[in-house]
């Protein structure tokens, strides 16, 4: 391992999400109150400068920028997410949305349980899970019987920096960092693939840089155009039309209501949210062939197609269980449209009660596999993703095949083109370790949730994995993730920051050779043996030479 080209990326990070702290302490002074802003905002945008600076200043080489190799960008793309989210928490914790420091009568249990919702709020943000422990029983700033809304009670600029983790999050912060100092950084093919979500990278652009420019300007360009629907819509303020653009895009789903976009009870509000939806759970490399006019190209992708199939026919079913269990046609296709997209794009929104029982056990089912599968490869979306589930269902039919036809060659195709072996193993060896850690994650879980269901335990760790949210069972569209204990909490960010990695991010991180340092007796042996190796071509060349 490298640590001077981890230090380097680590420190430049740190340096760029100092940025959006200060943006936010702006913000909290006209909002809010300029002393909340100080005292929320200054030491973690000080200790974020600070360390990025130390790692800069002493943790880095002349030559540091040439010496980026996949080893360290994952090691990297993994670290950066703690860390920002270590960060990130403190706004919360010190501004008071939970017990903090500054927090009069908190006792020391009190504070310590505020530090755990404070860093469990931003693991959210940051991996865009959308789960939340904002709830009167955990916020000083809303009181049981009074206050009504436990979330909008909360200071606006700290819901500004909630919705801004998330933003952040979704297309991702080292995606960032790579727009704005891939001069610095270099490299940065290396972490584009072990940043971005899907299985290949296509770029836009001749240059990486430029990629990164284009993804993040498209970015850009949907969640401005979101918010000017929301917000001329006549139902949403200016400040909810912000948050819910900069929540929606990134596939986040933190609201500003307790009862998220059910509070509006707006078909106009949740037919635009349904449409940016939609969108991020599209192949982002798609949406650029779109905006160039490439409708072929675009229209004719395999993983679209079966993305628009595969959310189509979960409506379909959805509308047809709720419309038999005695819902009228219209607020079935209404509520259908909306969670389907909202779950399968592991957004998190929502407008009903599904957990209702109106809604009857087949749609918690289809909701649940919606959970799990995700959407599209290189969207915002959570989950397995789409594309590798079609893969691993050809492989499947593959290997049948052959049971049958044993001298039958088949090889595996997407968009007709052969999909190599070791990208098959990938996909595979994913599948397993996801599964693998499904069932430890519930095992270790329902040790610290003893006095839960085993649908409760099991849907949260289905959620936390997809990067879902609102999840079936106690932790419903209805409740919040407060009512875990502080371990359970732990445990859950874990799985949240692996799902955002997809795993084998993780996996990579968590293996002992990717932290073994390079020795330099190792690289002495390596000079030694290519200079024997030079001087034995010479030697030979001078032999042939010779006889000539």
């Amino acid at each position: 391992m490298r640590f001077d080209v981890l230090g380097l990326i680590l420190g430049w990070t740190l340096v760029a999400l100092t940025i959006p702290l200060v943006l936010c302490a702006i913000i909290t002074g006209f909002l809010d109150d300029w002393d909340l802003a100080i005292r929320a905002f200054s030491l973690p945008a000080v200790l974020s400068l600070f360390i990025g600076f130390v790692m800069l200043r002493f943790g880095t080489r002349r030559n540091t920028h040439t010496r980026l190799r996949d080893r360290e960008a994952f090691a990297a793309v993994a670290l950066v997410w703690p860390i920002a989210v270590f960060i990130g928490s403190l706004p919360f914790w010190l501004g008071g949305v939970f017990v903090g420091p500054f927090t009069p009568d908190a006792s020391f249990a009190d504070i310590a349980r505020g530090a755990v919702n404070s860093w469990f709020e931003s693991m959210s943000g940051f991996t865009t899970t959308g789960a939340t422990v904002i709830t009167h029983n955990m916020s000083p700033n809303c009181i049981p019987g009074t206050t009504a809304d436990c979330i909008n009670a909360q200071p606006r600029g700290l819901l500004i920096w909630r919705s801004l983790t998330q933003w952040f999050g979704g297309m991702g912060i080292i995606m960032l960092g790579m727009m704005i100092l891939s001069r610095v950084i270099g490299g940065g093919m290396a972490l584009a693939r072990a940043e971005l979500t899907g299985p290949s990278l296509s770029r836009l652009r001749p240059k990486l840089k430029q990629t990164a420019f284009a993804l993040w300007g498209l970015y850009l360009f949907l969640t401005l155009m979101e918010f000017l629907l929301l917000y001329f819509s006549g139902s949403m303020n200016l400040f909810d039309a912000v948050n819910h653009s900069l929540t929606t895009m990134p596939s986040g789903g933190f609201s500003t209501h307790d009862a998220s976009i059910g509070f509006y009870d707006s078909f106009l509000v949740e037919s635009i949210i349904i449409i940016f939806m939609f969108l991020a759970g599209v192949n982002f490399t798609l949406l650029w062939f779109i905006r160039d006019g490439d409708f072929k190209r675009a229209f004719g992708d395999e993983e679209f197609r079966n993305y628009v199939v595969y959310i189509t026919v979960a409506i379909l079913a959805v509308f047809v269980a709720l419309v038999a269990s005695g819902t009228s046609a219209g607020r079935s296709l209404r509520d259908s449209m909306f969670q389907v997209i909202s779950i399968g794009t592991s957004t998190g929104y929502t407008s009903t009660d599904y957990m209702d029982a109106s809604w009857p056990l087949v749609t918690h089912l289809i909701l649940f596999i919606l959970m799990v599968v995700g959407a599209s490869a290189g969207s915002t979306s959570g989950g397995l993703k789409l594309l590798r589930v079609t893969l691993a269902f050809k492989v499947a039919m593959r290997e049948l095949v052959r049971i049958a036809q044993p001298r039958k060659i088949e090889q595996i195709r997407m968009n007709g083109e052969v999909v190599e072996q070791n990208q098959i193993g990938l996909i595979v060896g994913m599948l397993f370790v996801w599964v693998g850690l499904f069932f430890i994650s519930s095992l270790i879980l329902a040790i610290f949730m003893p006095g839960d269901t085993f649908e409760s335990v099991t849907m949260v760790v289905a959620s936390s994995l997809g990067n879902t949210g609102p999840t079936l069972g106690d932790y419903g569209p209805s409740s919040t993730w407060a009512g875990m204990n502080s371990g359970a909490l732990l445990i859950t960010s874990i799985l949240m920051w692996f799902g955002r990695l997809e795993l084998l991010t993780a996996v990579i991180l968590m293996h002992p050779r990717t932290w073994r340092r390079e020795s330099r007796v190792h690289s002495d042996r390596s000079a030694i043996a290519l200079y024997r190796r030079i001087m034995e071509e010479k030697d030979d060349k001078k032999n042939r030479d010779d006889s000539k």
